[in-house]
């Protein structure tokens, strides 16, 4: 469906009113969308669904996912908690995962941003250039 201008201007509008210091409240979110619902605007259909697009672009940029090779300590959590939350602000959902293929080190991905200091990164790259 071609979404007109003023459809996506809507759409960023109520996006922007559900923003609290930068990070997207949950609840404005959903009065957001009741409201609209209640109303049916011209081209509601396409204002919520590049309204959708938008709240999804900003979870995903929102969600960090820390890969180990061992589970990590409440200690290393918080740690790494600490610097992503200094990089990327509050409001950062993070989630830890244990995948021992990593051999050891660190993969983070926040977003399309990723991070790869693990020993299976390392010895790709060292095959890479023979």
């Amino acid at each position: 469906m071609k979404l007109s201008k003023q459809s996506r201007r809507d759409a960023k509008r109520l996006f922007r009113s559900c923003q609290v210091r930068s990070v997207t409240d949950e609840q404005k979110v959903r009065q957001v969308v009741q409201s609209v619902l209640d109303r049916k605007p011209r081209g509601f259909v396409g204002i919520l669904e590049h309204f959708k697009r938008l709240i999804k672009l900003d979870v995903d940029r929102r969600t960090a996912v820390v890969q180990s090779s061992i589970p990590l300590g409440s200690v290393g959590q918080e740690g790494v908690r600490a610097v992503l939350v200094g990089r990327y602000g509050a409001g950062l959902y993070l989630s830890f995962v244990v995948n021992p293929d990593l051999i050891g080190g660190l993969r983070v991905q926040v977003g399309s941003d990723v991070f790869d200091g693990s020993v299976l990164a390392r010895l790709n790259s060292l095959a890479d250039d023979f």
